[in-house]
Order: structure tokens, then sequence, then C-alpha cells
């Protein structure tokens, strides 16, 4: 069984994220199952899903420390979803920081040594660095297709599954686009 965690504010794209690795899932076999939480998304607030598959699947919410992989598209959003990954887990971060409410307003201020907390205190994280990428792509909106190509390397399944759930959940026009973001991420190296 694998359990994944994707998190993120509203309008980066955590749901459908989460739909095409429960297309990939179910088209290799797996009992999938899924739990979103939507929060205050459609003001930018805070989003995540949570994906299990395997042979057999009882509840689509993953315990505490039991998570193997958080992809977070938010680097706030990584540090709110720790108590779920587990010990060895990976947790995937893209390094764009998007100020939530309070900061916006002036009440918080966001954290300013996070990465650094992040490296020092989670043995398993991948930074993402996904500015160039998506202008690559052509557009922000594809930031989700590529932290899931960067998560695809760490999974079973394989290119062509990928690409079919791609191309199945997401409008035809905007099907190659998206295409080449999940190979961009799938492709990605850490800078040196």
């Amino acid at each position: 069984m694998a359990n994944v965690i994707f998190a993120g504010v509203g309008g980066q794209g955590v749901i459908l994220a989460s739909k095409i690795l429960m297309q990939v899932a179910m088209d290799a076999g797996c009992d999938v199952k899924e739990s979103e939480v939507h929060g205050m998304a459609q003001r930018g607030g805070s989003v995540d899903c949570h994906v299990r598959y395997g042979d057999r699947v009882y509840s689509p919410l993953i315990p505490l420390h039991s998570a193997d992989f958080i992809v977070s598209l938010e680097m706030l959003e990584a540090m709110r979803k720790m108590d779920y990954l587990t010990p060895g887990g990976r947790l995937i971060v893209n390094l764009e920081k998007v100020d939530p409410a309070p900061v916006r307003t002036g009440a918080m201020k966001y954290p300013p040594d996070l990465r650094e907390w992040l490296s020092k205190n989670v043995g398993g994280v991948l930074f993402v660095d996904t500015a160039g990428i998506v202008k690559q792509v052509g557009t922000r909106k594809a930031l989700n297709i590529v932290m899931l190509g960067v998560l695809s390397n760490y999974l079973e399944f394989d290119e062509a599954r990928w690409e079919s759930a791609i191309t199945s959940l997401v409008k035809e026009k905007f099907a190659e686009m998206n295409l080449k973001a999940f190979n961009m991420g799938r492709s990605y190296r850490i800078p040196a």
C-alpha cells in the first residue's frame, strides 16, 4: 500500500493532481481511496488530498506518521502536513511561497527560515524550484503537473499510464502543455 498527501492552496491544482494519481493507480489494478479537504480553497486557503492505493484499502484517510509521500505545492503547507510523514518518507516541496491571509493582512509574517528548518528536520526532503520550469511550459497553472512528474519517479507506475491519465483528465486543448509539464517534472534534477 502507498499513502500520498498532496498539499497546497486554492488554485494550485491539488485536487487534479490527486485525481491523476488515482486514475493511474486504478488503471494499474489497485484499490484506491481518496479524501479531499478544501477549507477556504477559493480564497487561497489550504487544500489537501489524501490518496491511498494498494491491493485493498479500507479508509481514505491517512493516519498521522503514515504518509509515504507528501507533495507540497507551497512551502508553508509542507509544514502543516509534517505530522503525517512516516519515518523514512519523502517530502517533495515546491519552493514557491504563497502568503496566507494573515500574512497578506500584516497580522503575521511568513517564516523566513522555512527551507532551512525543513532541511535540518526532515531526512527525505526534496526541494523543487518550479519557477523556471513553469516559465518554459508557458503557464503557472501546470505547477501541479510538474510536481506530479517529480513524484512519479518514486512510484511504480510506468510513464505511459501517467500520460494516459493526464490526457484523459485535462481538457484536450491543454493536454500537450500538461504532458510537457509532467515530463519536465519527471526529468527534474536538483541544481548543483
